[in-house]
Order: structure tokens, then sequence, then C-alpha cells
């Protein structure tokens, strides 16, 4: 339980499923719903909501928004100064393919070099607020780096859990952060299989993706910052990798909260989602198009992306309802397209983008030829991260 809450400005009033709308506390440790066993999803109390005029003047990073995040005491924030990324028009593709706007949010350029610095400074921020001593995680790369380096901030123990086959740059990194690390054969659900045998006893607050309220709450500030840095617009389209989908909901869940304070005019139209995956293991593409009743089954392959292998995502269900709701779509990119992808944005726009965000070009390039894009929209891709750590994964390929 939180003890002290002092200068706080959050606004967060209590935490529900996502399910079945039950209401649990927003005040003490959760973890998944009590009642569905289901990811919660944090509320604020925005009658009285700040205005966006109030932003003016505050930190360049994801904590200018603190009153629609759920922080109590801005002691208890673990930052590294994490958002506010840069959005870069991508002219000379743009041009090339008859655009008129095409945008990219580069995630590659927070801290630990990925968008997971934001969901795990918010999860261990939280953790820290609650009297959490140590933390554990399964990952497929980014997000253990992450968990790893706010750990070592906040003084917290860190166990990460990745695939055997992981670049060396991913386990190199943690293991300089302090983490102990664990080889294991298979994908990020063989992973979260041995979280669960490890952390019997619970010593360790599991962070897995959507296991806990927070992680979601730091990754919906990119929605906020695509409002603010577009001056209060929003894209046509949204191209996002979905490999867990936290990123995928939480800018939806942004644009909801914003358009109930106001800080988007109520007649807004919202853009399109578009979940992009890996060729190689694309659970959310086959449910979507009626393939499997859902990813509880589903088997996948490593891929070069090494974020989007997770066969089996938790928010499958609330990532369906974001692109339900928006009209979106899904789609899969094979290896060799991703590596394509990654020539073009280095060749002609000098940017070294992981996999995941490659396949996102490509996946542009496709929806254009389908019509499902039109050239005068405005088309915003988020890469998530920097090329730099994938290069065992690509080495011997940039002439391909």
């Amino acid at each position: 339980m939180v003890t002290t809450l002092t200068s706080t400005a959050s606004q967060v009033s209590h935490l529900t499923c996502s399910r079945c709308g039950q209401h649990h506390s927003a005040f003490q440790l959760q973890l998944v719903s009590t009642c569905c066993q289901l990811p919660l999803l944090a509320h604020y109390d925005l009658t009285d909501a700040p205005s966006k005029e109030s932003l003016a003047g505050r930190p360049g990073t994801m904590w200018r928004y603190r009153e629609v995040l759920p922080v109590l005491a801005e002691e208890n924030v673990v930052s590294l100064g994490e958002g506010f990324t840069p959005m870069l028009s991508l002219e000379n593709l743009a041009t090339a393919h008859g655009l008129e706007t095409l945008l990219l949010k580069d995630e590659g350029q927070n801290p630990t070099g990925s968008f997971k610095a934001r969901g795990l400074s918010m999860a261990i921020s939280k953790a820290k607020e609650l009297g959490v001593k140590g933390c554990i995680i399964p990952t497929a790369g980014n997000a253990g780096v992450a968990m790893a380096a706010y750990c070592a901030k906040a003084g917290l123990e860190a166990v990460v859990v990745m695939p055997r086959h992981t670049p060396k740059a991913f386990r190199e990194e943690c293991a300089w952060y302090g983490a102990e690390v664990h080889l294991i054969d298979g994908l990020i659900n063989d992973c979260a299989a041995f979280v669960r045998e490890l952390n019997q006893e619970g010593r360790f607050l599991d962070v897995s993706t959507l296991k806990e309220p927070y992680r979601l709450e730091g990754k919906k500030t990119m929605g906020y910052e695509i409002a603010e840095q577009l001056q209060w617009t929003l894209p046509d389209v949204i191209l996002y990798p979905a490999g867990g989908g936290t990123g995928l909901i939480g800018i939806w869940k942004a644009f909801q909260e914003m358009l109930q304070m106001g800080w988007l005019d109520e007649d807004t139209k919202l853009p399109r989602m578009v979940a992009v995956q890996a060729e190689n293991c694309k659970p959310l593409v086959d449910t979507f198009f009626g393939r499997q009743a859902n990813a509880q089954q589903y088997v996948g392959q490593p891929t070069i992306a090494n974020g989007l292998a997770v066969p089996r995502p938790l928010g499958e269900p609330l990532m369906l309802q974001v692109l339900q709701a928006s009209a979106g779509t899904a789609l899969s990119i094979t290896e060799e397209e991703m590596l394509q992808g990654v020539r073009e944005l280095a060749r002609k726009e000098g940017l070294f983008v992981a996999p995941e965000g490659a396949a996102l070009w490509m996946a542009t390039r496709r929806l254009l030829q389908e019509k499902q894009i039109k050239p005068q929209e405005r088309i915003l891709l988020l890469n998530t991260g920097s090329g730099q750590k994938y290069l065992e994964n690509m080495e011997g390929r940039a002439n391909g």
C-alpha cells in the first residue's frame, strides 16, 4: 500500500477489468483482474482536467502529462528522460512514392534505445511507490533491457528471462545494469512459463506485458505526444508493430482521454490503426481475419524483429477492439521485406531503424498498392527502436 501521498498531481481514481469492468483499487499492488484474470485499465478523474495550455514550459519528457499518469508522489518517479521523441518527415520516401505526408516518430531515441523505456519507467515507478523490492520479466529483448535499467536507477532487484537466440547486445546490456539474466529455448511464451516457475513464491513483481496495469500508462504517452506534436490534430493512419500490443492499445486510450478532456476537438476524426506483424509470428493477423478463434494455441517462429515474436498475446482482445473501433486492419511482413525496409530507410532517410519499424514502411507500401491508404492521407509510422541492437540478426545483409 502507498503510505504517503505527497506533492501528487495524478488524478488516477481506479482500475477496471478490461473484460467485465469490475473496479479494482488503484492504491494497492495489482496484477491482472481478480475477476477475469485479464488486463486492468487505469481511469482518471477528469472532471477538473487540466487544459492543454498548461503543458507550456513543462519538461520535454513523458512526465509532462502527469495528471493522466498513475504515479502519486513525485519522489517515486524513476526517469531517465524518456519520451517526447522526434516526429520526422520522410520526405525522400514520400516523394519517391507519391505521398503527401509520411511521418515517423522515432522511439529509438528513447533511453535504452526503444519505446520500452516508456512502459518500464512507469511500471518501475509504480513498483517503487508500492514498496516492491524486485521485478522479473520475460522479454524478447528491449523490454528486459529497459526493466534492468530502470530497476538499477530505482535500486530494485531485476531478473530478466529471454530466448537463447536473442542478440547478444540485449543480453549484455541487461548484465551491465546488474540484472540476473536467464536464457531459455523457445519464444517469449516459453520465457513466461519459466518466470512463473522461478517466481512461484511471488518474491518479484512480474511486469510482463499487460500483467500489471502501468506499462500501458507509459506507452499511452506516445498518443499524447502525437497529438501535441501535430498541434492537436491526428494523422489519418497510424502503423504500429504489434507484438504484445501495449502501445497500440495505449495510443488509442490516450485519444479517448484527450477527447474527454477537450484536448482534441469532439469532431476530431481518429486515425485508422494498422497492426503490423511478422509473417513468422502473426497471431493477431490470423485472428483478425478469422483463421482462428483466438491466439491461445498459436505457435510462432523466431523473427529478426524480436519484439514481434509474441505468439499468444494477453492483450489480443484489446488489440482487436482498437482495430475494429478505428476501422483499421492487420497485416504481416516477411523477413526479406523487413530487411529491404531497413535498407530503404537507412539509404533514403538516414535512419537505421529496428526491423519492427522497417516492417511498417513495407506495410505502407503494400497498403498503398492495395489502395487501402490514399496518397493524400497523413501517414505516421511508429519506429519502436534503434537498429543497432539487431546487427547480429542482420549481419552481412546490408547489400542483400
